[in-house]
């Protein structure tokens, strides 16, 4: 499979530089080990030890002997959180080497999720997430109605038609709940195929932890659970409400996104763009592709949605830097906006709305508001940053 640079790595690079360890997280089949391996290329001095082939398991069977007779090389430990008991070893490690560049930790579980790295590792770890393909990243060699339809999953991607990338997907979510959710206790793959079956068709709407708990036969905190799990495992982002001291009555529920387009089309049972592009959900898998981007684009940046009980909406509310943005995102050629966009860009004052929409370029609407398309949209919004 052929190469394609990824945004994030000089960012790695740069992180090796300044810290003892640092962690590249992300999901399954994003990219990850064809990252690193590509970045060994600059390191000679280095091992690279994937913890799902027995041999290297192996090897890590007396970790300290192991991992000491290594010492002055860059170690590289793929799917690190299927052997958490060695982030103490790690530890003790990094202090008595004292040095930067020593340990590259690849995982496809969140922070949070590796709670023994954030508590052995504090002060000594850097995390860097690797999402699957930004648009950015692809250089304008793909149509974006096939970055729609089979997602940015590399191998989903550049698949040779769309049959062979459908197939990949659906052996991808079976791989996950058949194999990678065993490594978390209380799940269940069949309860967790039909949440996240449920989920694909409420993409983008804000989460209603009883209906869901209804129709699953679970309750409200085995839900609650479950999104937890695929949140953590990147298989979903969960998009807080904006809160404000306005007095507004706020919806308060988060928003639910899958977190990639190609999946969502696979769990609905759609293998074209013209499928998917007829489809009721196609709005919502417009805001997430513009969510995905905006997330590996500005890792920094905390984003919310803005609803009130009155009809005033906005997409997105971005924070970055004490800059607000404003994104509304319109899966049409011709966006307009309504009277509830308005209302809420009242409420809020963003410092610039966006509107985003899947147009070859934008332009000004009106005062305060440009129509951008995906790739003007991070150019636009760091202009508005610099001023």
């Amino acid at each position: 499979m052929m190469y394609i640079p990824r945004e994030i790595k000089e960012n790695v690079r740069k992180a090796l530089k300044n810290n003892p360890v640092v962690a590249l997280i992300g999901p399954r089949q994003s990219g990850k080990s064809t990252l690193v391996k590509k970045m060994l290329e600059d390191y000679p001095e280095s091992i690279y030890l994937d913890l799902e082939r027995p041999s290297d398991l192996q090897k890590l069977s007396d970790a300290e002997w192991f991992l000491s007779s290594q010492k002055g090389k860059l170690i590289c430990i793929d799917e690190v959180q299927r052997m958490p008991e060695l982030f103490p070893l790690l530890r003790s490690l990094v202090d008595e080497w004292g040095r930067n560049s020593l340990f590259l930790m690849l995982g496809s579980a969140s922070r949070d999720l590796l709670k023994q790295s954030s508590e052995s590792l504090a002060g000594r770890i850097s995390y860097k997430r690797l999402t699957p393909f930004l648009w950015k990243e692809l250089g304008g060699d793909y149509t974006l109605e096939s970055y729609f339809s089979r997602g940015a999953f590399p191998r989903s991607l550049l698949a040779e038609d769309d049959e062979v990338s459908f197939e990949w997907r659906e052996d991808f979510i079976a791989t996950f709940l058949e194999r990678d959710l065993l490594q978390w206790k209380g799940f269940t793959p069949v309860t967790m195929r039909r949440l996240w079956q449920m989920l694909a068709h409420v993409n983008g709407q804000t989460v209603d932890y009883t209906a869901l708990a209804r129709s699953l036969g679970v309750s409200n905190v085995t839900v609650k659970n479950y999104i937890d799990l695929l949140e953590s495992t990147f298989m979903v982002e969960v998009v807080p409400a904006y809160r404000s001291n306005l007095g507004k009555r706020l919806v308060k529920a988060p928003k639910v996104y899958l977190a990639d387009s190609g999946i969502t089309a696979a769990l609905l049972g759609l293998r074209s763009f013209e499928s998917l592009s007829g489809h009721p959900s196609f709005g919502a898998i417009w805001e997430q592709i513009v969510l995905i981007n905006l997330k590996g684009i500005f890792p920094e940046a905390s984003f919310f949605f803005y609803r009130t009980t009155n009809g005033a909406e906005v997409d997105f509310v971005m924070n970055i830097r004490n800059a607000v943005f404003a994104i509304e995102c319109k899966s049409t050629l011709s966006p307009s906006l309504s009277k509830g966009n308005y209302n809420s860009f009242e409420d809020i004052a963003p410092d610039h709305i966006f509107i985003a929409s899947p147009v070859a370029k934008g332009w000004p609407m009106k005062e305060g508001i440009d129509v951008v398309s995906l790739d003007e949209l991070e150019v636009k919004i760091r202009e508005k940053m610099n001023r």
